[in-house]
């Protein structure tokens, strides 16, 4: 059995290199995109505080569709280009959004959530998913939950 302890009080960095180290272990060698998801998801859940949700939604077709996750249930279907996740998807870019409430055409999934982190992850220069983080914190995440998790995307790109 694989355990991950995330470690408590530590600057960002040192937090996102253990969980950059623990994907890294429990993705390695699986070739199940949905099991390698399922996984970081969790492990997303269990080392990065404050927040409400952590998980992936899948590009298939012209929309993403809701992929594993940690956290109250998600909306199942987003459009490209509309929402925090469907802009990430769109541009392929990072979208750190310090306030839900003033991102234009937000959709609200969790009433509680506050602030979002979205990350693409690229195979092949498609965005393929996304790596999704929200919290009921009004500006939780910032540049160096940006580093950390698309470091996390980078490695998962052959791996989902």
């Amino acid at each position: 059995m694989l355990e991950f302890k995330p470690t408590t009080a530590i600057a960002k960095p040192a937090l996102y290199a253990d969980l950059l180290e623990a994907v890294r272990a429990i993705t390695e060698g699986e070739r199940d995109a949905v099991a390698n998801m399922a996984n970081t998801a969790a492990l997303l859940w269990d080392f990065l505080p404050d927040v409400n949700w952590t998980g992936f939604y899948r590009v298939v077709g012209h929309e993403l569709v809701l992929g594993p996750f940690a956290g109250r249930p998600a909306c199942i279907r987003i459009p490209f280009g509309q929402g925090v996740c469907g802009a990430a998807a769109a541009s392929g870019e990072v979208q750190l959004v310090p306030d839900v409430h003033l991102f234009p055409g937000h959709i609200a999934c969790d009433a509680a959530s506050r602030s979002e982190l979205v990350v693409p992850v690229v195979r092949h220069s498609r965005v393929i998913a996304v790596i999704d983080c929200d919290s009921p914190s009004l500006a939780r995440f910032d540049d160096e939950d940006a580093v950390g998790l698309v470091a996390i995307a980078h490695l998962l790109a052959d791996r989902i």
